[in-house]
Formats: C-alpha cells, sequence, structure tokens
C-alpha cells in the first residue's frame, strides 16, 4: 500500500516536498506535521547511527534493518537513500528484494563508484560507467516483486563531467527503466530546465536549504515536471543547531532556562511517539483481566 500511495504522488503532476529523516522520531514528527511522504537521507543516518560522515561506511543489511524499523511505525510512505546499491549488479537485486520486503516504498541508486561519497561535498565525485549503472537499473526493475516499488536514478556526473553528460545519463536510466531521475548538481531552474528537456520523465530534485536551490519553487519545480523535492537537510541541520544551543545552555549556566522555550515538552515528544495510541491498545486487550501486584 505505501508503495502505491508513494507512486500516486510521483504521478499526480505536481511536486511534493519530502523531508529527509533519519529515525524513527524524526520519521514521525514529519508524519504528524502532516507531509504525505518522507525521504530517508543515507547522509543523516550514518551520521545517527554511526556518527561518521557519509562516505560509504554504512552497509546495506544495517540501513535495510533501521529503515524498515521506521517504515513499520508510519503511516506514509518511505523513500529510501539506497546508495550505490551497495555493490554491483547482484548486490543491488538484493538491495531491492530486501528494501521492499522492509515495507519501503521506493528506493533512489546512484552511478557513484564504491566507495561512494556525499554527492554534496565540494571535490569532485567519481561515477561508474553510463553502460554499468544501466545494467544495474535493468536489474533493480527486474528485480522488485511489484511495479509500484519506485526505483528512482540518480546521477553524480556533472560534478566531472558535466551537465550534459549528467542529463544523458539520466535519460538512459529511464529508458532502462528508472521511474524517475535525479541528477545532483542540477540546482538552477535553467539547470533543471536543461535536464527536463533531455529527461523527459518525471525527475527528482534536492534542496540544499542554501542558494541556489532555495530557489526552486514550486511553479519552477511544477514546470519542468519534478515530483519530488527531497530537502534532505532541513532535518539535521535543525537537530545540530538546537541542541548545540541547548546543551550548550546547560554547559554554560548549569540549567536550561534560556533556551526552555525552545523546546517541546513531555506531552509534546509522547504525542509524537503515538504514546495515547498505544496504552489504548494495552487497554482494550487487558480489559478487566486481574493485573499483577
Amino acid at each position: 500500500m505505501s508503495s502505491t500511495t508513494l507512486r500516486r504522488l510521483l504521478e499526480r503532476g505536481s511536486v511534493v516536498r519530502l523531508p529527509g529523516a533519519y529515525d524513527g522520531l524524526t520519521a514521525r514528527i514529519a508524519q504528524q506535521i502532516g507531509f504525505p511522504a518522507v525521504a530517508f537521507s543515507g547522509n543523516a543516518v550514518s551520521a545517527s547511527i554511526l556518527g561518521a560522515p557519509d562516505v560509504g561506511l554504512l552497509g546495506m543489511a544495517e540501513v535495510v534493518q533501521h529503515a524498515g524499523r521506521i517504515a513499520r511505525n508510519l503511516t506514509i510512505p518511505l523513500l529510501c537513500d539506497a546508495d550505490t546499491g551497495y555493490g554491483g549488479v547482484l548486490n543491488v537485486v538484493r538491495t531491492v528484494r530486501d528494501f521492499e520486503a522492509a515495507g519501503i516504498a521506493g528506493i533512489h541508486i546512484e552511478d557513484q563508484v564504491t566507495p561512494k561519497r556525499c554527492g554534496l561535498l565540494p571535490q569532485g565525485i567519481p561515477v561508474t560507467s553510463r553502460e554499468d549503472m544501466v545494467t544495474k537499473i535493468r536489474a533493480a526493475v527486474e528485480a522488485r516483486s511489484s511495479r509500484e516499488f519506485l526505483v528512482i536514478a540518480r546521477t553524480d556526473a556533472k560534478s566531472m563531467h558535466g551537465l550534459e553528460d549528467a542529463a544523458a545519463r539520466g535519460r538512459a536510466y529511464v529508458e532502462a527503466g528508472a521511474d524517475a531521475a535525479l541528477v545532483m548538481g542540477a540546482n538552477t531552474p535553467e539547470e533543471l530546465r536543461y535536464v527536463a528537456d533531455v529527461v523527459r520523465a518525471p525527475l527528482v530534485a534536492v534542496i540544499q536549504e542554501t542558494p541556489p536551490t532555495t530557489l526552486l519553487t514550486d511553479d519552477v519545480l511544477d514546470a519542468v515536471g519534478c515530483s519530488f523535492a527531497i530537502h534532505a537537510g532541513v532535518v539535521r541541520y535543525a537537530v545540530v543547531k538546537a541542541v548545540q544551543d541547548a546543551l550548550g545552555a546547560l554547559h554554560r549556566d548549569r540549567d536550561t532556562a534560556a533556551v526552555r522555550d525552545l523546546m517541546g515538552s513531555f506531552g509534546d515528544y509522547n504525542g509524537v511517539l503515538g504514546l495515547d495510541d498505544w496504552l489504548s491498545m494495552e487497554e482494550r486487550f487487558l480489559g478487566d483481566a486481574p493485573r499483577a501486584l
């Protein structure tokens, strides 16, 4: 059902903003706020699980396990970052099967070499050949048990090979069966319009919360056929600043008076987690059954 919902969002004809969560709490907040779907940021998950940067340290099994736990406690779809598919063609097949079985609604796979690294880093990002990635996309599409499960092809070729090559790769990946293309580095309205003209399929954009991606309004994104705008960093950047401020105040002042008004309450916290629903379920099952003393 979650895959069907995500596919409908992809095909509805107007852009959907997806915040990038990294654990059950942040994903539940996105759901509570009212987002129709949430993205799973590999960069933020590396920071959350390992306390390490996004340089290819996470393995497929630990990502699937973590994402699956999140997805099972949501009522909205989860779109996951699956890095490079974690290896060659056979690894991609397993990646798709395991993510789909875990309840994930869709994934995006990138054409970086292994070990991969964050596509936002300033140095050039090495990529595999176009032919290798086409083969991976074909394998991914064939591996899914349902066509509803989304396979999005991401290319990081722009940083070292230019926009023309990256757009051509996006088109080739769509022709290989990908449901949409994500061209990293196509950050301006002009760049996205060029990509749209070449790819001629649904696009996905990554919003970095800084110019020029902040100029990508809904009108711009709708005009180029962009289905999803992933705000991969909004949660992690907000959390870093909030925690630094709160702990800084506690360390400096020996209390949190200076930042207390910026904090949620215990009730807010439990509301996000659905505590009342869990307690109601417990009460329904136990009813008037004798309780241990």
